[in-house]
């Protein structure tokens, strides 16, 4: 079983388990094969924080036109400053008229009165012309027209109703409202009304609107709605944003879609949420039983949902319960924040309370994923973008249910984990633990929305400046150096890999999210220029990937191929490990560096309680045993109790406890007892990010320091250096300089685990 059979079976996935796996040429994700918090009022302080990346050089000056072979055009160059980037042209040409057969247990919204609805297909594969062909999941059969999977899905169906619901609401746009209105009567007809499976959502439908519950290859849950899933999380967003824009609009098609939102919340009251207050053990970690099918990710859009249908003040039946469920779901999303992990103890039944604790800099100086909210209870040594919108929700939930506690989760993942994943080479889809995945729309407007909507309930500007460089990898600040997303016609790249090769296509996943960004920066016209003066990543040094088997082993031990590179809950990296033996020892050779670095060797532990693996870094030649920095140890097991994981034991990075010296080349393990050792993240106590752009260059400084930090930079002579601090927590500093005259002598300052973003500008 694989991470996408225990997850969602999305309907265009790049999971760790089929990294390796050929795709379709019309996959959702980069070669081989895309969620959002609501755009919210600017905070006051926006234009002076992002006044950091909008040079004297003019921040909205026209760039280089490029000639591009992706979607993506150099129209974005030229786009002109109040100029919408938000164009549904695209999302609109995947839309498709679906019949609605008469089915028992599935019906719509007047469904005699109208017998069809709108539904986008699943993706779109690029022409040699530059025009689209509009493609089903799995294969087609050319005798029935069918698809081995569906023409149409209900994960893409409900967020697609929110792209045009958001766009209406924000421009009041009739033909957006009017194409919410089919779409959400679209997915609706998928939702079983009757019987034991009332509530829960069937993914796939045919071209002539018949259903497909049970797809091929097959997809969990099989039938789809035969229990609760991600497309019944998306399915609770969509009716929960759908109600509070209907509400006033026309009460009467608000009043069906609070119907429906009290049937999805009745069939999840009688499955997970009816495990509220309870735990699961994974990997010795205590886990919330009540998540929807067991992910902060899948509960997160839910969440979404929730929030603003709790925010319209509704009176019915609906509203008490889907207050709670709200309460007990966002509070499930926070306790998955790596910071409020908790060791299972026997006979424990309780967790704190999410933000019980403050937020520390123990994310960025801390343990792996660094303050990153989890995604899925089945793992504690998997991050994945599809959890990307948890930030959000708890930040949205926070404020909706005047709780702050819950926004200690979000602030953690946003101003510590992300500038982190910046760093480390931008927006991945995954870290399973290492990175190593494409970058897909999802994933970039996850971060979009994160940070946004965490900025605005948290009142922490530093926020948005993050929000704008990760907003630059649609206008070219990516692996590709190229757009990817077009405002002159809709499209958005289904991905770029590690490599910098571009997936041309453009199914309904990269569209709608692409478009979700696309919406937030046009609500936050100050953010938007910013995100538009930079199209292009210059460097990233942050955290890296040694691998094991590079190192000289000493003893009995070798170098292992893993007969799968998934574990269960984790992906071997390169596919291979070092075994090592009671007395054997690993020599690993690291690059050199300028400064310190925090090492995190990746170890296999056993269940078990065993011996421990000793880390060292060798002095240089001549200075002996004296020379020698003892950095830590790693137990080989005590990995706990496997409980609802895959396979026993885990595949985790584990920081030591002294960094490694600049200088030092080698990080030497000796291990008392049988270890498997994977490879060493190494990460930079100040990881750096620069981009440029119409803008100007700027640089991204972000401290994995617990103490405050500064360090020396060149000025360009007539220049003068000018940066903004932000500490943990995404505040500002209020005297970045310290007196230190950084101005004219080049002196840094990022205070602990926080970020500093500076740039230059001529003397007056």
């Amino acid at each position: 079983m694989t991470y996408n059979d225990v997850r969602s079976a999305e309907s265009c996935p790049l999971t760790p388990a089929t990294l390796a796996q050929p795709q379709p040429a019309h996959s959702g994700a980069a070669l081989p094969g895309s969620v959002r918090a609501r755009p919210r009022r600017a905070s006051t302080a926006l234009a002076a924080v992002l006044a950091v990346a909008l040079t004297a050089a003019g921040a909205l000056a026209a760039a280089p036109a490029s000639a591009l072979t992706s979607p993506a055009s150099s129209a974005v160059s030229t786009v002109a400053a109040d100029a919408p980037l938000t164009n549904l042209s695209h999302l609109t040409f995947l839309l498709d008229t679906v019949p609605l057969p008469v089915l028992a247990g599935h019906t719509t919204y007047q469904a005699a009165e109208q017998p069809t609805a709108e539904a986008p297909w699943t993706y779109a594969d690029q022409n040699d012309d530059g025009s689209y062909t509009r493609i089903g999941g799995g294969t087609l059969d050319p005798a029935t027209n069918e698809w081995s999977q569906g023409a149409y899905n209900a994960d893409d169906i409900a967020r697609t109703a929110v792209v045009y619901l958001r766009h209406w609401q924000q421009t009041n746009d009739a033909t957006s409202r009017e194409h919410a209105v089919q779409t959400l009567r679209s997915l609706t007809y998928l939702q079983t009304t009757d019987g034991p499976n009332a509530g829960n959502v069937v993914l796939w439908q045919q071209p002539d609107g018949s259903l497909n519950p049970s797809a091929e290859p097959v997809e969990l849950p099989d039938p789809s709605d035969s229990a609760e899933s991600y497309w019944l999380a998306r399915t609770v967003w969509a009716l929960g944003e759908g109600y509070a824009a209907f509400a006033a609009d026309d009460p009467e098609f608000a009043a069906f879609l609070d119907e429906r939102l009290g049937l999805s919340l009745a069939a999840l009251n009688a499955q997970s949420l009816g495990d509220y207050g309870s735990y699961d053990v994974a990997d010795g970690v205590s886990v919330p039983a009540w998540l929807i099918s067991g992910g902060a990710d899948a509960s997160a859009e839910a969440v979404l949902g929730l929030a603003a249908y709790v925010a319209a003040g509704p009176t019915g039946p609906t509203a008490p319960v889907a207050r709670t469920a709200l309460e007990q779901l966002s509070e499930g999303v926070a306790l998955m924040s790596s910071d409020a992990a908790a060791p299972a103890a026997a006979g424990d039944t309780a967790r704190p309370k999410p933000g019980s604790a403050p937020t520390t800099t123990a994310g960025a100086a801390g343990d792996w994923p660094f303050g990153a909210i989890l995604p899925w209870t089945g793992s504690q040594s998997l991050w994945q973008a599809w959890g990307g919108l948890a930030p959000a929700a708890v930040a949205e939930a926070s404020v909706v249910l005047d709780n702050p506690d819950l926004l200690a989760a979000a602030v953690q993942d946003t101003a510590q984990f992300t500038p982190q994943l910046l760093a480390a080479g931008g927006p991945d889809n995954a870290w399973s633990p290492t990175p190593g995945e494409a970058q897909i729309a999802y994933g970039v407007d996850s971060r979009l929305q994160s940070l946004v909507a965490t900025a605005d309930a948290a009142d922490a500007p530093g926020l948005l400046n993050l929000a704008a460089i990760t907003a630059g990898w649609y206008f070219g600040a990516n692996r590709s150096g190229l757009p990817a997303y077009d405002p002159a016609t809709g499209t958005a790249v289904d991905g770029i890999e590690r490599d910098g090769r571009v997936n041309p296509n453009s199914g309904a996943e990269s569209t709608i999210h692409a478009l979700f960004s696309m919406l937030t920066l046009d609500a936050h016209p100050d953010l938007k220029a910013a995100a538009l003066g930079i199209d292009e990543t210059v460097s990233t040094a942050g955290l890296s990937v040694i691998e094991a088997e590079t190192g000289t082993i000493t003893g009995s031990g070798s170098v292992s191929t893993a007969e799968s590179a998934w574990t269960g809950e984790a992906n071997w990296s390169g596919g291979a490990y070092v075994t090592l033996a009671a007395g054997d020892s690993l020599s690993i050779p690291v690059p050199a560096s300028d400064q310190p670095r925090r090492v995190h060797p990746i170890v296999n532990q056993v269940v078990e309680p065993a011996e421990a693996t000793a880390w060292t870094a060798p002095g240089r030649k001549g200075q002996g045993k004296h020379g020698t920095t003892q950095l830590g140890e790693t137990l080989n097991g005590d990995a706990g109790e496997q409980g609802v994981t895959e396979a026993p034991g885990r595949l985790l990075p584990l920081a030591l406890s002294t960094a490694l010296p600049a200088r030092a080349t080698v990080v030497v393990g000796t291990t008392d007892g049988a270890a498997q050792v994977d490879a060493l993240l190494i990460q930079p106590l100040i990881s750096t990010v620069a981009v440029t752009g119409p803008a100007g260059d700027s640089t991204l400084y972000v401290s994995a320091d617990t103490r405050d930090t500064q360090r020396r930079i060149d000025v360009p002579r007539g220049q003068r250096l000018v940066q903004q601090g932000f500490d943990a927590t995404g505040q500002a500093i209020g005297d970045t300089n310290r007196g230190h005259g950084s101005e004219r002598s080049g002196t840094v300052f990022i205070a602990a685990g926080g970020f500093t973003q500076v740039h230059f500008e001529a003397k007056r």
